[in-house]
């Protein structure tokens, strides 16, 4: 069992099991709302003339135990869990699923195991070389630890942390490990660098290493991310322009470099098979001169208009 004096290290697990008192709720609804009524009425009914004070004086506490009953009831769902304090100790965490009676001096912290869903919104960070980038991502994540998740995390009250508090604690330290992990690398790699990791095309490896980062920053506090996922990343709106134009201008370059490879292979192909089939012989003037015209029409971005030689020879 866990020694919940100590802190302990991050990775204690401190939550332990409830296995005290706790007593199937339908039985116990017979003895709270048929057996104890009926007694009370029979005591006060049998007795009330004969001996008044000895009637009201068992009735009294039967009454007290009457209310007490009905407060000790809870019904709990799947992937629910109950921490159970005892006049400020912690007894332990019930996650038993059904309808149960336990002891109503009890206080029951309620808490859902369920995976939730969040939507971190587009923050402004810089890159690895001072880029102003927007980046935001889609976080999944749940309660492993009820004690740390009730007791590590201050609260306005202690021991009342709510699911306000938990997704506050959850969407601050998941934009501090988000900074991080973008500031590590850059968004689009450098010229000449093509083989280095990179936000826009580090795919699973920036998710892996961002689910990294916040698990460390949440275990504290007894949650656990089941998936973290870049779903918004693009470069800040004062620099997206000029950073467009520098991509266009990337890209043009490349498709120009894939017209002009295969314009020479396809001139240097036409004049082996006008030479091969012997259909005409070009001395080195008009070679060069057939070299630039078919070029011109492969490489040109609008359709090449012919012009003939009607000149006659003298």
């Amino acid at each position: 069992m866990a020694n919940h004096d100590n802190p302990g290290s991050l990775d204690e697990f401190k939550e332990q099991p409830y296995n005290k008192f706790a007593l199937p709720g339908f039985a116990m609804l017979f003895f709270t709302f048929i057996l104890l009524p009926v007694i009370m009425i029979w005591v006060v009914s049998t007795w009330a003339d004969t001996e008044p004070g000895l009637a009201f004086g068992i009735a009294a506490p039967l009454l007290i135990i009457f209310i007490l009953g009905c407060i000790g009831y809870f019904v709990q769902e799947p992937n629910e869990a109950r921490v159970m304090i005892f006049f400020g100790k912690y007894i332990g965490t019930c996650r038993k699923v059904g309808f149960f009676w336990v002891n109503p001096f009890i206080t029951r912290r309620k808490l859902s195991l369920r995976v939730r869903n969040m939507d971190i919104e587009p923050i402004k960070v810089n890159d690895k070389v001072g880029n102003p980038v927007m980046i935001g991502m889609v976080l999944v994540w749940k309660i492993k630890d009820t004690y740390r998740a009730v007791f590590d995390i201050d609260a306005q009250n202690a021991g009342n942390v709510s699911n306000n508090q938990l997704e506050r604690f959850v969407r601050i330290q998941s934009d501090a490990a988000l900074r991080e992990v973008a500031s590590h690398y850059p968004y689009d790699a450098p010229d000449g660098q093509d083989g280095i990791l990179t936000l826009r095309g580090g795919g699973e490896e920036i998710n892996n290493l961002l689910e990294h980062k916040i698990n460390e920053r949440l275990r504290i506090a007894g949650m656990e991310v089941v998936e973290a996922r870049l779903n918004y990343l693009a470069y800040a709106p004062e620099i997206a322009a000029v950073m467009l134009r520098r991509q266009q201008a990337a890209a043009i370059i490349s498709a120009r470099e894939k017209i002009v490879e295969g314009a020479v292979g396809m001139v240097r192909m036409a004049l082996d098979k006008i030479e091969e089939e012997q259909i005409a012989e070009f001395d080195p003037a008009r070679r060069a001169a057939m070299v630039s015209n078919l070029l011109v029409v492969l490489c040109s971005e609008e359709p090449a208009t012919p012009v003939l030689n009607a000149a006659q020879a003298d």
